[in-house]
């Protein structure tokens, strides 16, 4: 085990104020001059100790204060590094690591034998000479059905023949050969299920053992967790403790919860009685495959893993309110490009949320102006959103049917929109298309993520409009409407490998999302007129 180290920061921030509120560890962009220097200098010594790490990794820096006022700062990573609990001079984990070493080995060791045993019970030779016997047994009831059948139907075609010239006493007889045809196939049909019930019973009672073993098994990961995260033990500043889990209302923490580098240093600040000041965590190695981390990049804390955790640590300390993301202030009216009594195509500023967000102060939006402007109006209006920070053109329906009707073209991909985007840098190439299917990220939304096996499929085309001396100006082309879909798309390493300027959340903050929805076409629902709209970006 190592010791925590507490680095004095130096003369060169001799002149920064010390925050007498800490800044909100949630506050994306946000980065107190102080934390910043810490940040700085731990980079500098990763330069050196992990120039070239094969995977990333989150790091934090707590600039803090001691009783005697010297300021300094702790380090610590995310998760476990190189396969140990915590790194040279980082904070220690929040855990007992004895205790959960002993429950993790157990654990793993019962979860180990539970994977097996499924194992050879799937594969049991038996078993699949029973299944092969039934597929076997299915096929030949398949075909003798076919046979029957097409039999029976040449015969029905025959009686009909007959019927045209047939005398009662005959039709009865038809009649009859009709009755003993079907009542035959009835009775084979319960034949057919007498003869494959021993064997799909078998197969059912191999399916439900295979099942049981999978309950289990989950259950038994679900306790294994329960007993990991009983091990950690949270203390504030006022010397309340309480055990992990108990923060975490109603619902089991997330996977990683008390793991990442914020909760890991403010609980070490208390321990070491210092005074948190300012906190900044970053990005340091190659991103991750879901993407979403950019090497060197600052990142807020989470909100799903560390949201809850925090502000208990924090007590009794002054923290921030969090701030509200940048906001452009724009008058109450919205410019209309297009207007009839079925619908209407406005333009939205960067900066106003599309619809009505959570909090008092997050209640303004275009969903909300259109409200207040067109009160006779039916239907959620809104056809479809843009993210907060983009700017550009939006389709709003009048009324319940025109908005189903709408949606039905976007539903077809019969609406085609097109954006404009400006990224730093000069891409490769002039033209193409990425792929790369996304997922929202529940341990850190509203980040998505591109996941290849469980994301939800994603095109967009893409062509360069401009270059200058360190800009690239992109056509961009949404052939699906995900989430993020752009923003995601141009940053992931394996899409465009840069993010758009201004993006908060991908790429670096600084002014405004150069993102617009400059055009949109499509046919008019109720007239069939074809409609095409477009908005120059002010960008």
């Amino acid at each position: 085990m190592t010791q925590t180290r507490f680095d004095l920061l130096g003369p060169e921030v001799a002149g920064e104020p010390i925050p007498e509120v800490m800044p909100c560890p949630h506050d994306e962009g946000s980065c107190h001059p102080l934390a910043k220097n810490a940040a700085d200098r731990l980079k500098a010594e990763l330069s050196v100790s992990h120039p070239r790490p094969t995977e990333g990794k989150m790091w934090g820096v707590l600039v803090a204060q001691r009783a005697d006022g010297g300021v300094g700062f702790l380090r610590a990573h995310s998760g476990q590094h190189d396969d140990g609990a915590y790194a040279e001079g980082a904070v220690p984990p929040l855990f007992d690591v004895a205790a959960r070493a002993a429950i993790e080995v157990e654990g793993e060791a019962r979860v180990s034998a539970s994977v097996f045993l499924r194992a050879a019970i799937a594969s049991d030779p038996g078993a699949r000479a029973q299944a092969d016997a039934l597929d076997a047994l299915l096929a030949a009831h398949r075909l003798e059905l076919e046979v029957m059948d097409a039999r029976n139907a040449l015969a029905r075609s025959a009686r009909q023949e007959r019927r045209l010239h047939a005398t009662a006493e005959q039709a009865a007889a038809l009649d009859d050969e009709s009755r003993r045809l079907k009542s035959e196939r009835r009775r084979r049909l319960v034949a057919q299920e007498a003869e494959r019930a021993p064997l799909i019973a078998a197969r059912e009672g191999h399916l439900a053992q295979l099942i049981g073993l999978d309950a289990a098994r989950q259950e038994d990961c679900a306790a294994l967790m329960r007993a990991i995260f009983d091990t950690y033990t949270l203390t504030n500043a006022l010397g309340e403790r309480v055990p992990l889990r108990q923060l975490y209302a109603l619902r089991e923490p997330p996977s990683g919860a008390g793991d990442c580098a914020a909760p890991k240093l403010i609980g070490a600040a208390v321990k070491l009685g210092l005074r948190p000041l300012a906190l900044t965590e970053f990005w340091w190695g190659p991103a991750p495959p879901g993407g979403g981390r950019t090497h060197g990049r600052h990142f807020a804390a989470c909100q799903t893993k560390c949201g809850p955790l925090l502000p208990f640590l924090l007590r009794p300390h002054p923290v921030a309110d969090r701030r509200a993301p940048p906001s452009t202030a724009v008058p109450f009216g919205l410019v209309v490009r297009y207007a009839d009594r079925h619908l209407l195509v406005v333009e939205k500023p960067a900066g106003l949320l599309s619809v009505p967000g959570r909090g008092p102060n997050r209640q303004d939006s275009v969903l909300a102006r259109l409200r207040a402007s067109y009160p006779d109006a039916t239907g959620p209006l809104l056809v479809h959103r843009l993210d907060e920070d983009t700017s550009g053109l939006l389709i709003v329906a009048l009324s319940e049917p025109v908005y189903v009707a709408l949606q039905r073209l976007f539903l077809r991909r019969q609406v085609e929109k097109r954006y404009v985007g400006c990224v730093r840098g000069q891409v490769v190439g002039e033209s193409g298309e990425i792929t790369l299917s996304l997922r929202p990220d529940v341990d850190d939304r509203p980040r998505q993520l591109h996941d290849p096996v469980r994301g939800k499929p994603c095109l967009t085309r893409w062509q360069v409009c401009g270059r200058s001396l360190d800009q690239t100006r992109l056509t961009l082309e949404p052939l699906t409407g995900r989430t993020h879909q752009l923003r995601v798309h141009l940053s992931h390493p394996q899409g465009l490998g840069t993010p758009l300027l201004g993006d908060r959340l991908y790429g670096e903050p600084g002014g405004r999302l150069l993102l617009h929805a400059t055009a949109l076409k499509f046919v008019h629902p109720v007239t069939a007129e074809v409609l095409a709209l477009e908005s120059p970006p002010e960008f």
